[in-house]
């Protein structure tokens, strides 16, 4: 039998989960943050620990992984994989591979070896592979760098709007009263001053609220999630260009609880008028799989396993394995 390991290390946890061939679950793992930028050596213990816990509960030995996938949160730049390859190289994988968290979003998201993935949750990111294998990337670096959301801005300009429209800059909203009830507080004033008297910091959750006003016919709130959907299809739309992908039939997988979880037709329509301006044969694809699912197929496309329908089927449970983890 022949067992593979995918890893998926992001900014808040890690998670890792050991398959045999016909995409059966033989163990799993996980632990904190994965993400070498927040802290390396922190990075490479959780990343340890939740493998070590995968392989402990398979039964499995390290020598027993045919091939690993790790896709880390972080791995955006050569500076980065200076710094991953030996980090990883100390877990002893020979046979292995890192990418960067978009690329295991990605694969997870299509059975294509080519295609484009938008995700946006606490921050948002872009990336494509093209028809022979170079990948290209267009974002995930904030604000000043050029994107615009994510659930950290979304509350931002959610926290702004409240308070722009009580001062009389902008026109009445629901966000007036709907932010600083969602934050404790019984009016803007008294949000206002308690953010600026105690250094408060503006939670990523806020950006809940956006939904939740629009859905009542919010325009305020409308407005921000539509600039959010045409952001990322403008994203998406530059690495299309740069991967000659215009003419072609793609996937463009939509990750991220901002796509996944918030109601899609606040964006995923400007994302989709952004990308059909230049790419026809594009289709929004939202991810249903656990990241780490493409962890494990691109272990498994490395390894040339035929990858079945039944491998898929195994791979559409692994997200039931995400709340029965505890992280230690």
């Amino acid at each position: 039998m022949t067992f593979y390991l995918g890893v998926d290390g992001g900014g808040s946890h890690t998670l890792a989960v050991v398959t045999d061939s016909q995409g059966r679950v033989r163990g799993h793992g996980a632990a904190g943050p994965g993400n070498h930028q927040i802290n390396e050596e922190l990075a490479f213990n959780n990343i340890d620990s939740a493998i070590r816990q995968a392989l402990k509960q398979a039964g499995l030995q390290r020598e027993d992984i045919a091939r690993a996938c790790f896709g880390l949160a972080g791995a955006d730049r050569e500076a980065d994989f200076r710094i991953l390859r030996p980090m990883i190289r100390k877990l002893g994988y020979d046979n292995s591979e890192i990418v960067c968290d978009t690329i295991i979003a990605l694969r997870a998201g299509t059975n294509r070896s080519y295609g484009v993935v938008v995700i946006c949750g606490f921050g948002m990111n872009c990336a494509g592979i093209g028809k022979t294998g170079e990948v290209v990337q267009c974002g995930g670096f904030g604000y000043e760098y050029g994107d615009f959301g994510g659930g950290r801005e979304l509350a931002i300009e959610a926290f702004r709007s409240a308070i722009r429209s009580w001062e009389g800059r902008t026109e009445a909203t629901l966000l007036a009263d709907m932010v600083p009830q969602a934050l404790g507080c019984s009016s803007v004033p008294l949000m206002y001053d308690d953010f600026l008297d105690h250094g408060r910091t503006i939670p990523p959750s806020l950006a809940e609220v956006l939904f939740r006003a629009a859905e009542l016919g919010d325009e305020t709130a409308i407005r921000i999630l539509r600039i959010q959907g045409r952001e990322l299809g403008m994203s998406a739309r530059a690495v299309i260009q740069r991967l000659g992908l215009h003419s072609e039939v793609f996937d463009l997988v939509l990750a991220g609880s901002i796509l996944t979880k918030g109601d899609s037709k606040y964006t995923h329509p400007y994302i989709a008028e952004e990308v059909r301006k230049i790419a026809p044969g594009c289709r929004l694809k939202p991810l249903t799989f656990e990241p780490v699912a493409g962890a494990l197929l691109l272990a498994m496309d490395k390894d040339d396993a035929a990858i079945t329908e039944e491998v898929y089927s195994q791979f559409s449970h692994l997200h039931h394995l995400k709340g029965a983890m505890s992280v230690e």
